[in-house]
């Protein structure tokens, strides 16, 4: 226990467990810290389950970035949670998508700070180049949607004209990524066709090659020849 403790920096309310590679909540947490944390960082570790936040009971900010957490991620009831930062975890939103935004809008009621950047979920173009800005407006759209209560997502607070956006079309803002139904060919197939080449047929055969010859529609003047650009006409 007592080792377990010396990995914890306490700051008043304040609590953090940062980067020890631990793949769930240690249970020592909740049972010495739990009754009073009003703050608690858990960011860089493999943490995968947030069960052991239950006994967290006063809890008002929670960080978990940099962690293994999906789609599947359930909280307790924390009625006093008012940030949650799930920065660089494995949310995509690609199945059941709006599955772990309802369970947020129920478990976490006065939720006002919400951020997801660096998952698949939120098309951020610094972690997704393929993006851009208007992909990332449809997912604010389908994520206050889902929680109209917030007043900042990521980095940017919510406006009103946003909330009223989002409650008009905001469930069919998903951001999709589409399917390509035509496969890839290799490069250096044979099955696919040739690329363009301006030279007869007979001449791309290398077990066959002939000489091409062609008529060139070109005149030269003598202009640009490097004798006249360093010969002036008094050395003639």
């Amino acid at each position: 226990m007592a080792h377990n403790e010396s990995l914890v920096a306490l700051n008043g309310t304040q609590i953090s467990y940062i980067g020890h590679d631990c793949k769930y909540i240690p249970d020592f947490l909740g049972d010495t810290y739990g009754q009073f944390a009003r703050r608690l960082d858990l960011s860089f570790n493999q943490i995968r389950s947030l069960a052991g936040l239950k006994m967290f009971i006063e809890l008002e900010e929670l960080v978990v970035d940099n962690n293994l957490l999906g789609n599947d991620l359930q909280l307790p009831r924390l009625p006093n949670l008012h940030t949650l930062t799930l920065n660089k975890n494995q949310i995509s939103f690609q199945t059941n998508h709006s599955a772990l935004l309802e369970h947020l809008a129920d478990v976490t009621p006065s939720l006002e700070y919400l951020s997801l950047l660096g998952n698949e979920a939120c098309p951020n173009q610094l972690v997704s180049p393929d993006k851009d800005e208007d992909d990332y407006q449809r997912y604010r759209y389908f994520v206050l949607h889902k929680l109209p209560q917030l007043k900042f997502l990521d980095t940017r607070k919510v406006t009103k004209k946003e909330v009223m956006e989002a409650q008009a079309r905001g469930a069919f803002m998903k951001v999709v990524k589409p399917k390509s139904d035509t496969p890839t060919s290799e490069a250096g197939s044979e099955s696919g066709p040739l690329p363009y080449s301006p030279l007869p047929q007979g001449s791309r055969d290398a077990r066959n090659h002939k000489g091409v010859f062609a008529k060139c529609h070109y005149v030269y003047y003598g202009k640009h020849s490097e004798g006249n650009r360093f010969i002036r006409n008094d050395q003639l």
